[in-house]
């Protein structure tokens, strides 16, 4: 056959290139059998492109780890060895950690990094950080500070501000606040600054445990220490003033955000709605509901968790109503116990027809957990 043939051949014969018009990312995206996308991954994993995707790989184990199909996760996991060219180089090897740790596996990820060494796969900081933080995500909090006293020598690495970091949210975590701040310390002692997510992780636990003072404190730390603030660490200071009760200063701050050159996102619309709800001032709940609609962001679980039962209790059935068909229409994943206490009350203050439509909202929408059913009776 000439060159000529064989080029149009491999063009036009359907049997060969038909497999590769379908990326390997859609043709998992698209598998719906569970068991069939481990298969279909396993295979996939032979090309060298593809062992590359980390992005495919975080995907498909998130599936897996929603499903609980943790088997099926070590399955394509282990896999993943044999590829003795890729499972020699470290960040391959702490890809597998960090998975390992994000599915809540973490004697797999443990596994995986013992083994490194006869794998012929160097441990650095690198691979320190990823076990600290598979060890965090598998919220396996209160092992972390013994690893991170062990490894550090046994590797003979120095922690860096990563390392520390991932320490600091392992105490935050656990409540032992006054240990993550004696971490920060350690952390400068030892030539490492504390940055933008030290302070974020601080000011997240402090603020968000009424511990306002000590919050208020660390911001001014951040600030001689000439760390810009960002939205995460303005969230956490409204979470703070509202749970102190200081709602002015709390209105003051939102609107300080556009001057910091910030926009507020729906955490921070979130922090003022549930700190009038404490006040009970259904008013000002509904006008930063509506100042968040009107900003183009979709309120989320936070705000309906918030804002339904509050609203319920001051007896406006109505506007409870058109935040539970909202629910349906931004998808947001909430409790069907919060769907079904309105259609009760609904029914109780004789709305029915609005009870019905949410009955049927939840029949028709996607999530199938949404089963409302209307009261005995009705």
């Amino acid at each position: 056959m000439s060159s000529l043939s064989r080029l149009f051949h491999r063009t036009f014969s359907t049997g060969t290139t038909t497999p590769n018009l379908i990326s390997p990312s859609n043709d998992l995206y698209k598998e719906r059998n569970l068991k069939r996308l481990v298969q279909k991954f396993k295979a996939h994993s032979e090309s060298d492109r593809f062992r590359t995707k980390t992005g495919i790989y975080e995907s498909t184990v998130r599936r897996l780890a929603n499903a609980k199909r943790f088997r099926w996760i070590e399955e394509i996991l282990e896999h993943q060895k044999n590829y003795k060219k890729d499972i020699s180089k470290e960040g391959f090897a702490v890809r597998l950690i960090s998975l390992y740790g994000k599915s809540g596996m973490f004697d797999n990820a443990c596994k995986v990094f013992d083994e490194m060494p006869e794998l012929q796969c160097d441990r650095t900081v690198k691979s320190l950080n990823a076990l600290l933080g598979a060890c965090v995500n598998a919220r396996k909090f209160e092992k972390v500070d013994g690893l991170f006293k062990e490894l550090p020598g046994k590797l003979k690495v120095k922690p860096d501000a990563v390392s520390y970091n991932t320490l600091i949210k392992a105490f935050c975590e656990m409540g032992s606040l006054d240990s993550a701040l004696t971490t920060v310390d350690e952390m400068e002692k030892n030539g490492l600054n504390p940055d933008l997510i030290t302070f974020n992780t601080l000011l997240d636990a402090f603020y968000g445990n009424n511990r306002f003072s000590d919050g208020e404190t660390l911001w001014g730390r951040m600030m001689e220490k000439n760390v810009v603030p960002d939205i995460l660490s303005y969230n956490a200071k409204l979470v703070g003033l509202v749970s102190a009760k200081k709602m002015l200063e709390a209105v003051e701050l939102f609107k300080k955000l556009g001057t910091e050159g910030l926009k507020a996102d729906v955490f921070s619309y979130n922090a003022l709605i549930k700190g009038y709800c404490h006040e009970g001032d259904l008013e000002e709940a509904k006008r930063w509901y509506g100042e968040l609609v009107k900003s183009g962001r979709a309120p989320n679980r936070g705000t309906f968790v918030t804002l339904v039962p509050f609203v319920c209790e001051k007896g406006d059935f109505n506007w409870a109503f058109e935040l539970c068909k909202e629910i349906f229409i931004v998808k947001c994943l909430v409790d069907v116990s919060l769907l079904q206490s309105v259609v009760d009350m609904l029914v109780k203050e004789s709305k029915i027809e609005e009870a019905m439509e949410l009955v049927q909202l939840g029949k028709s929408n996607s999530y199938s957990h949404y089963k409302l059913e209307m009261p005995s009776g009705k």
